[in-house]
């Protein structure tokens, strides 16, 4: 390899740094030229690096690159991972006991045993090497060093049995129990919810050891299941005194000297659009003829003006990822001081804003853009329900009371319109989904759940915010800046294989051979619109594809269709947006790319941090949901409810509640008297002597039989009625049967014989029946 004597990075790591050194890749190339590991000395010998401060500066930075696996530390020095065939990642545990090391570079995650899984934890980082391909063709790690333990803290109830106090995890993808010293126990009762830091990690011969931080309280008392959900995902949801301190700085209001040197666009009536319950308002649109076409608006809270790279702020932004939304309550990336002050879209407040302005055609396809500092004033706080009933309902009333208002949305309703149809043109993927509100009673418990209607209003902002989205990444592409993209790939050849085997089954097909486009999902999706078994056929296309990640590498939108596509419309809440905005305002400076702070192995791990973050985002809000339907069942025991079966597996059946949107699982044993045989491929389970199937979209009755809040499960049995008309022989009725025609055997067998005048030979009745009954 060709010896580099430049860092390529050094301008980058002045700019950042006051006493720069190296960067991490000119270390690794350094690395990547010696063909054995090499010791801090001899790193330091090679940088010229002698003065205190560089080799203070060198050990934290080795050190960190250790930390996030671009290193190892071995007895002769420093490494490559790569070289020595190890492999850096993520662990994510499973609930059955094994789990998965997802590999830092990407790739085929390795599969770790329930024996690898004794020495780590869900979230840890490790190093691990391939042992060998397991016997379902993966391949399978073992764990050769813990480079990072994630999982510190540990939420879940403590209990005592035999003497041996230990706390059960309430996260599901931990399977150890904590032990728990008696000098450790901190006053906690058996039953109660406590917080557990663990003080001696797992071995192979022994679960990890621990103390209890701290008792959350009883098992079902009001709010507990976001206090149990926040620790068991642990989501940061305490300010540092640092960032205390910086958000003291901000005033209520924006400074003049702030608006120095901004676009000035307070004369345009740009109006926020959201829900009656929205809790941060980040966007603003303004819409206008131009030409046969539409000039087109939208304005970002500029959170970048307050959140500077290297702060409190930006280090606990990224900490976190993302706000996380539970029922009634918000745990948001920034304080409130910005997140619902300086950074939220009030009417009638002056407030700095990222400006994306779009020439749209008559098509609907963008015909140009550009991307501006502004200083802007919204003149409306407008929700989706009065809108739609402005422009589509007409309500008289509203249209008077926001008449100055009016034409503007009447542009913005026009323009949706061309956007939706060239929505339609290009074959983006519109899955009909439904989304729910829990509404709350007294003491916080679930009244009802309501589905979330979409109406024209919903639909307008978002192909708004879509177009903010497409020209931000298309804007970064071209000037060939790291940066984070938005990635949702298409179907692997293994899921396109078993969804067209499914399809086939049902008469249907899906174009594109090898390699379908969105455009033969969509197309798709239009033939069944009529279909009664619509909604198992949406169910599996939309399973056949791919989580959407955050990545550098623009692989394109599978479900929008588009090429390339990042996040520009919510920094308030996401930390990718604020990346993508200090990206564009790096560019509309003038600056060169090459001075741009981060690379591109800075955003791989920005890229994988915050994909992380959204998920375990997910997971806690699920959770806490889970929760309170578990609890909202809980007087329903042994009441019959109507609902579609959501999900087959080889062990039963999930099943959706019709109107109440919570979901249980009819156990395989549970099913009629038979046995019934798994196909994964068709989502059914089908019995072998009756050959009765059970499809994933079916409709189904069920009896609420058990409710578990520790493990947040809902146990359904078959009714005897089915909504086909069809009658069901339940397991626990046929077992109820057999002991009943066991105990009529046993009375015929003891009675006296009756003087019916009949030869003793007859055969008795009671007799002939049981064998009957055997039949």
């Amino acid at each position: 390899m060709k010896k580099q004597t430049q860092d390529p990075f050094a301008e980058r790591e002045a700019a950042k740094y006051e006493n720069p050194i190296p960067s991490r890749e000119f270390i690794l190339e350094l690395l990547e030229r010696h063909e054995r590991p090499m010791t801090r000395e001899d790193i330091l010998a090679e940088l010229q690096l002698s003065n205190e401060e560089s080799v203070e500066a060198l050990r934290r930075r080795l050190r960190a690159m250790e930390r996030d696996g671009q290193l190892l530390f071995t007895r002769n020095g420093y490494g490559l991972p790569n070289k020595m065939d190890l492999i850096h990642g993520r662990v994510i545990g499973h609930p059955e006991g094994f789990g998965f090391l997802v590999p830092d570079e990407g790739g085929d995650d390795l599969f770790l045993s329930s024996r690898e899984m004794q020495l780590v934890l869900h979230g840890d980082r490790a190093l691990a090497h391939v042992r060998g391909i397991d016997r379902r063709g993966r391949r399978e790690g073992a764990i050769v060093e813990v480079l990072e333990r994630r999982s510190q803290e540990i939420t879940g109830r403590f209990f005592i049995e035999g003497g041996v106090a230990f706390v059960v995890p309430d996260n599901k993808r931990i399977t150890l129990d904590i032990l728990i010293p008696p000098d450790q126990q901190n006053g906690a009762q058996p039953g109660q919810i406590v917080v557990a830091q663990i003080i001696e990690p797992p071995t192979r011969k022994r679960q990890p050891i621990g103390r209890i931080l701290e008792v959350l309280g009883e098992h079902m008392a009001p709010g507990m299941e976001i206090d149990i959900a926040i620790r068991s995902y642990g989501l940061p949801n305490e300010w540092p005194t640092a960032v205390d301190e910086e958000a003291k700085q901000f005033t209520e209001q924006v400074p003049e000297e702030a608006k120095q040197g901004r676009e000035d666009i307070r004369h345009l009536p740009l109006v926020t659009i959201d829900g009656e319950d929205a809790r941060d308002f980040d966007d603003a649109v303004y819409c206008e003829p131009q030409g046969k076409g539409w000039r087109l608006l939208v304005a970002i809270a500029d959170v970048s003006a307050y959140v500077k790279p290297d702060s409190a702020l930006d280090a606990e932004a990224r900490e976190r990822g993302n706000s996380v939304y539970f029922p009634e309550r918000v745990i948001p990336m920034l304080p409130e001081v910005l997140s619902n002050g300086l950074c939220s879209i009030n009417p009638e407040i002056d407030r700095l804003c990222m400006v994306c302005e779009m020439d749209i055609a008559p098509s609907g396809n963008m015909k140009k853009y550009r991307f501006f500092e502004g200083v802007m004033r919204s003149h409306a706080r407008l929700t989706y329900t009065k809108v739609a009933a402005m422009l589509v309902d007409g309500d008289a009333a509203l249209r008077q009371q926001y008449t100055a208002l009016m034409p503007h949305l009447e542009n913005l309703h026009a323009l949706y319109k061309s956007l939706h149809a060239s929505r339609v043109q290009r074959g983006a993927i519109d899955f009909d989904t439904t989304e729910t509100r829990i509404v709350f009673g007294v003491d916080r418990k679930i009244e009802r759940i309501i589905p979330v209607v979409r109406n024209d209003a919903h639909r307008l902002i978002e192909e708004c915010m879509l177009m903010a989205n497409v020209a931000s990444a298309d804007y970064l592409l071209s000037n060939k800046i790291p940066a984070l993209y938005r990635v949702h790939e298409g179907p692997t050849a293994e899921k396109l294989e078993d969804l067209k085997q499914f399809l086939g089954e049902l008469g249907l097909s899906l174009g594109g051979g090898d390699s379908p486009t969105p455009k033969h999902y969509a197309k798709l999706l239009d033939s069944i619109a009529e279909r009664h078994d619509k909604h198992l056929i949406q169910t599996v296309l939309l399973r056949s594809l791919k989580q959407a990640v955050y990545t550098p590498h623009n692989l394109g939108h599978f479900g929008l269709a588009f090429d390339a596509y990042a996040h520009f419309t919510s920094p308030i809440r996401r930390y990718p947006d604020l990346l993508v905005h200090r990206a564009i305002k790096h560019l509309i400076h003038g600056l060169k790319v090459e001075k741009f702070r981060y690379g591109m192995q800075d955003m791989e791990a920005l890229g994988d941090q915050c994909s992380m973050t959204e998920r375990r985002a997910d997971e806690a809000t699920r959770d806490a949901v889970d929760w309170l339907k578990c609890e909202h069942m809980l007087d329903k025991v042994g009441q019959e409810f109507d609902g579609v079966i959501a999900s087959v597996t080889s062990f039963g059946l999930f099943v959706e509640l019709n109107d109440i949107y919570v979901e249980g699982l009819v156990h395989i044993t549970a099913l009629d008297s038979d046995y019934y045989h798994y196909d994964p491929a068709s989502h059914r389970l089908i019995g072998e002597r009756t050959r009765r199937m059970y499809r994933l979209g079916d409709p189904i009755r069920v009896l609420v039989t058990r409710v578990d809040l520790d493990d947040r499960k809902i146990d359904f049995n078959l009714a005897s009625n089915q909504p086909d008309g069809s009658t069901v022989v339940t397991a626990s009725e046929e077992k109820a049967a057999k002991g009943k025609r066991k105990r009529s055997r046993g009375k015929a067998k003891s009675a006296p014989k009756a003087e019916t005048g009949k030869s003793e030979t007859t055969k008795p009745a009671g007799k002939k029946k049981s064998r009957r009954g055997r039949r």
